[in-house]
């Protein structure tokens, strides 16, 4: 399993448009929820924050079993995901480095188990 959590910077002036993105995959919740087995992703997240200076940071956390793919642009959700990235945030994501994850045993291993087959 990878604990990710990756950072990238809002476009100045694209507040708005973080929020439209985020709504739009509210809206698709059940289309984002069925990428998943596909990604072995256990779980996702994401965060936003505005630094001291005023610019705006989104941040992603995962966890993701070590062959799940990445986003396939030939699902529509994820095709309209990768879009609003491109208009939403600058490009490519810094990554933070994971120290420690601390879960019951009992999910630990429900998710160990997802992030290995994928259900």
């Amino acid at each position: 399993m990878r604990l990710e959590l990756s950072r990238a910077r809002v476009l100045p002036g694209r507040e708005d448009q973080l929020g439209e993105w985020m709504q739009m995959l509210h809206e698709r919740y059940a289309e984002c929820q069925a990428t998943l087995p596909a990604e072995r992703a256990a779980f996702e997240a994401t965060f936003s924050h505005t630094e001291a200076d005023g610019s705006t940071w989104m941040y992603h956390l995962s966890l993701v079993g070590e062959d799940g793919a990445g986003l396939d642009t030939s699902n529509p959700v994820d095709a309209a995901h990768e879009a609003w990235a491109r208009q939403v945030k600058e490009r490519g994501w810094e990554e933070l480095t994971p120290m420690f994850l601390l879960a019951p045993p009992h999910i630990l291993a429900a998710l160990t188990t997802f992030g290995r087959t994928g259900t």
